[in-house]
């Protein structure tokens, strides 16, 4: 399985928040201190401000940031946001030609597959990625302005793995 660049920006992109609560961030600073381009980026903002990850506020003094806490975004839900309309394989799609689709097997298996790897990552939080992750708050971290106290979206607690 491979995962598509809107997949991974937007992955990017809300580490990049989670790192920033305290500031709205603006997309030529993600762009750059993740590598992608700004228009590639832009698509990837829209999804996630539809999808309920980040809001945004037009202006001059605009940006975007969590729209909740880093520890209530499900790796998964992003994940499945960005790849489920997108078929591993034609056996998944509703325009599937194969002249095997009838007697194969294969298709099944693939399902139980990717429905394990989204399982899997449905226990995964934005939270898990960048709490106590010096290494990278210091590559994530932005210059500028901070919210007041009072506007800071979502929590920065750190929340320990549970145990297997």
């Amino acid at each position: 399985m491979r995962l598509t660049t809107r997949t991974n920006l937007a992955l990017r992109t809300l580490m990049v928040c989670a790192v920033n609560t305290d500031r709205l961030v603006r997309k030529q600073d993600v762009a750059q201190a993740i590598n992608a381009s700004e228009n590639h980026l832009a698509q990837v903002i829209n999804k996630l401000a539809q999808d309920g990850f980040i809001t945004t506020q037009r202006g001059r003094h605009g940006g975007f940031g969590l729209a909740k806490a880093a520890s209530s975004i499900g790796i998964g839900e992003v994940f499945r946001a960005f790849e489920a309309e997108l078929p591993l394989i034609e056996c998944f799609s509703d325009k599937n030609t194969c002249p095997l689709k009838d007697h194969c097997r294969m298709g099944s298996y693939l399902k139980r597959a990717v429905d394990n790897f989204y399982s899997a990552l449905d226990d995964l939080y934005l939270s898990d990625l960048v709490e106590c992750n010096s290494g990278l708050e210091h590559i994530l971290q932005l210059e500028g302005p901070h919210l007041p106290q009072q506007c800071q979206p979502g929590s920065r607690t750190f929340k320990a793995p549970e145990a297997a």
